[in-house]
């Protein structure tokens, strides 16, 4: 197992879940239920198929012989050829009527869609729990203010919880369009070489009734009303490339949310998940590197350049089919999903182990505070006070230079509010004082529009899912 190349989404990140719905025992075994259905449908529409055979397919739709299957592919070079002769020998009494009338397309393209919508229900299943971590975070972090930032400068405070809600909108946003994509999805149909039906309606000695009702016979039990209005060989590659952008909106949404808690990990106000025995550098005995959060940004990355295979392979489709896709497919959209299984795995990890450091948050804003509280100063000075408008603004300008001065030149404290209350100008009390530089004062509507977000926007979307708030999120290096 060690001597040839893996890839890293199944041996390091990938749940099981995912890998098995990727794997060969699922494509091939679908394959076979896809045949078995349009032999049961033939026959339904009189095709002469007996009992008999069909017993004999589905004695069979799981014990491939994959070494029998790759020597036939070897020999006859095409891979759906190699499989319906494997099923054949298998199925003695059936091989004459496997695939009957089909193209390749119709147990490739049709097991692909099959496995994309089964594989986005993975997803918005993580998604959500996603969503139920981040949302426990805010609600108990919806009132503790910390320093807000834009350009990564200090700028007016904000709550914990209220940043966090910034995280999961983006992930609602995801949610909305995973969901959109999922209602869209059609499987290609039975539509045999050019998408033209030809096969089949010579199959039905040209009863287009047949034609259209072997599809519904096919795909109704699959869970489909309808498929796909028309097509070539394949469905429209765009179907691809809808729902790698999902995908990639996700990974969006997760690398912003890892490159935000980095950062706060270096402000030290959050640590990500950090266990005892955990080694955070191999040199540094110290430190605790956010691992997790960087493994998102990574991964993400791919995911979001992974779309440019979608894109490209849809625009270079010639007229009804040509095979430039098929070895791109094989990686592009299995690895987009494993991909994406991890990044919210490790999402979901950090935001339910994610510890805040209050203190810390609170250090922060107090070296910041001082400026920020100095238009409030000013105008309860004027309002309580009596004071001069004009006035006390030159002595905030003048104090606020020289305690910049102090912090930029010399490294000490800002000492503006010490400048300030010394200030006869100002005739404030330390009591005042404190009580114009509570933190609470400077966060808005923080708290209240986190808690109406949660209670409005999150909760009735948890609600409706509360049974598969229950993935296990554990993640193995």
């Amino acid at each position: 197992m060690h001597e040839f190349y893996q890839s890293p989404l199944c041996g390091r990140y990938a749940d099981d879940d995912m890998k098995r719905l990727f794997s060969d025992q699922r494509k091939f075994s679908t394959w076979r239920r896809l045949w078995l259905l349009l032999a049961e449908s033939e026959k339904k529409l009189g095709i002469p198929i007996s009992d008999e055979q069909l017993d004999e397919m589905r004695a069979h739709l799981d014990d491939i012989d994959f070494d029998a299957a790759a020597e036939y592919e070897h020999k006859v070079r095409h891979d759906v050829m190699a499989h319906v002769l494997t099923f054949g020998d298998c199925c003695p009494k059936a091989r004459p009527i496997i695939h009957l009338g089909a193209t390749s397309c119709y147990v490739g393209d049709n097991t692909d869609i099959l496995n994309l919508r089964d594989a986005m229900i993975l997803i918005r299943r993580l998604l959500l729990n996603a969503i139920a971590a981040l949302s426990s975070f805010a609600e108990k972090n919806a009132a503790l203010p910390t320093l807000a930032y834009t350009h990564f400068q200090a700028a007016q405070p904000t709550t914990v919880g209220k940043r966090a809600c910034l995280w999961m909108n983006d992930l609602l946003f995801d949610l909305e369009q995973l969901d959109f994509q999922l209602k869209q999805l059609r499987p290609l149909g039975c539509r045999g070489a050019t998408g033209t039906g030809a096969s089949f309606l010579e199959l039905f000695d040209g009863d287009q009734d047949k034609v259209l009702k072997l599809e519904k016979l096919i795909f109704k039990p699959l869970g489909f009303d309808s498929c796909q209005p028309v097509s070539g060989q394949t469905y429209t590659r765009k179907v691809d490339f809808a729902v790698l952008q999902v995908l990639s909106g996700i990974a969006q949404t997760a690398s912003k949310f890892a490159g935000d808690v980095r950062l706060l990990c270096h402000l030290k106000e959050i640590d990500e998940p950090f266990e005892s025995g955990q080694i955070g550098s191999s040199a540094m005995a110290y430190k605790k590197n956010p691992m997790r959060c960087e493994r998102i940004a990574s991964l993400s990355r791919y995911v979001i350049c992974d779309l440019q295979n979608a894109a490209v392979t849809a625009s270079a489709q010639w007229l009804e089919r040509t095979l430039d896709d098929s070895a791109n497919r094989r990686l592009s959209i299995p690895e987009a999903f494993l991909a994406t299984d991890a990044i919210l795995n490790l999402m979901i990890n950090v935001a339910r182990g994610m510890r805040v450091y209050p203190a810390v948050c609170a250090k922060h804003l107090d070296e910041e505070l001082p400026f920020m509280a100095s238009e409030n100063i000013l105008m309860y000075c004027v309002r309580e006070k009596g004071g001069d408008r004009q006035t006390l603004h030159e002595h905030i300008r003048q104090h606020s230079m020289r305690a910049a001065e102090q912090v930029k030149l010399y490294g000490l404290k800002n000492d503006l509010l010490d400048r300030i209350l010394a200030d006869e100008a100002f005739g404030l009390t330390e009591e005042e004082l404190k009580r114009l530089l509570d933190p609470t004062a400077f966060t808005g509507m923080a708290e209240a529009q986190c808690r109406s977000f949660l209670r409005e926007q999150v909760a009735p979307v948890l609600d409706a899912d509360r049974n598969i708030l229950n993935a296990s999120a554990e993640i193995k290096v």
